[in-house]
């Protein structure tokens, strides 16, 4: 057996480094201190006489040699954990750890999951709502949905994503709020409180009034912040103003007659879906049956 072998920890931790380019996080990681990574890094390159990082800023980048070590410790990794979920595949039956944005798990997801417990009680999904875009494995994630203006996103050896339609932006307000605002044409939507988010990214209010040709929106004063859009129905379905709310989210509320969309003006930007997990994961099988779930679920609310 060659040597070099032996330094099979070393490797490890050499590409938990190199693929986050940090040798703090590949610390945590490991569930080691920094030093002791920094220590293996040493002695990895002492062995094989060459450097493998170099300090840049805050992140450690790879040398050419390193760049080209990188490469193989991935593909044999990822080799290494198909197999073994190969023969390690767990059973339909157990816990699914799923996680979206704040306002689609509250807003979409928990109105509809109980029919998938019906379906599948051996299933125990675990939501969890966030607005970070968090590292599936570190956080023991096993299936996330998530959305971006960008139209694709290429799977690799270490995650999958797989497109989970599109949604688009409308105004929204509850019925009496449009019969007391006499809501007829876009540029009434300035006598009404309106419910913007406090980041709203490209979504804001300016950018749909352009598109629906609004004049003097700039001098307009009634403005409510909220910090995420589950809080903005929740306070147009109180009666307070309109907000801007991407479909999938508002529809229910639509069909009950709780809100309604005053102009079929939708925002000029929208955004995808995505469905996103670790592409060895030895829950495949379970994260398929709960996606085939919620595109069955999407499309009969679509």
């Amino acid at each position: 057996m060659d040597k070099r072998l032996k330094y099979l920890n070393a490797v490890r931790c050499f590409e938990s480094a190199a693929r986050h380019q940090s040798y703090s996080k590949a610390a945590e990681e490991q569930f080691v201190s920094q030093a002791a990574v920094s220590q293996q890094m040493r002695q990895l390159e002492n062995v094989l006489g060459t450097k493998l990082f170099i300090r840049n800023g805050r992140k450690m980048q790879l040398t050419q040699s390193g760049a080209t070590l990188y490469k193989a410790t991935s593909q044999a990794f990822n080799t290494l954990l198909q197999a073994l979920n190969e023969i390690q595949t767990e059973e339909l039956a157990g816990q699914l750890t799923v996680t979206s944005t704040q306002s689609f798990a509250s807003l979409w997801i928990m109105p509809r999951l109980y029919k998938f417990s019906i379906k599948h009680p051996d299933i125990k999904i675990k939501v969890l709502g966030s607005n970070q875009i968090d590292d599936l494995q570190q956080s023991h994630i096993d299936l996330a949905i998530r959305f971006s203006q960008q139209a694709n996103f290429k799977s690799n050896d270490e995650l999958t994503y797989e497109p989970f339609g599109e949604d688009f932006i409308y105004p929204v307000c509850s019925p009496q709020v449009y019969e007391q605002m006499s809501l007829s044409k876009p540029q009434d939507l300035l006598k009404c409180w309106l419910v913007s988010l406090t980041i709203p990214g490209s979504f804001t209010w300016q950018s749909w009034f352009e598109t629906a040709k609004v004049k003097n929106y700039q001098k307009h004063q009634l403005w409510t912040e909220v910090t995420s859009s589950d809080l903005a129905l929740s306070a147009v379905l109180s009666g307070h103003g309109c907000a801007l709310a991407a479909t999938a989210i508002y529809s229910q509320y639509v069909d009950v007659g709780k809100l309604i969309v005053p102009f079929d003006i939708p925002h000029s930007k929208s955004f995808k879906r995505f469905l996103v997990y670790e592409t060895n994961s030895s829950k495949k099988a379970r994260i398929q049956l709960f996606m085939n779930w919620l595109r069955e679920e999407m499309a009969e609310s679509e």
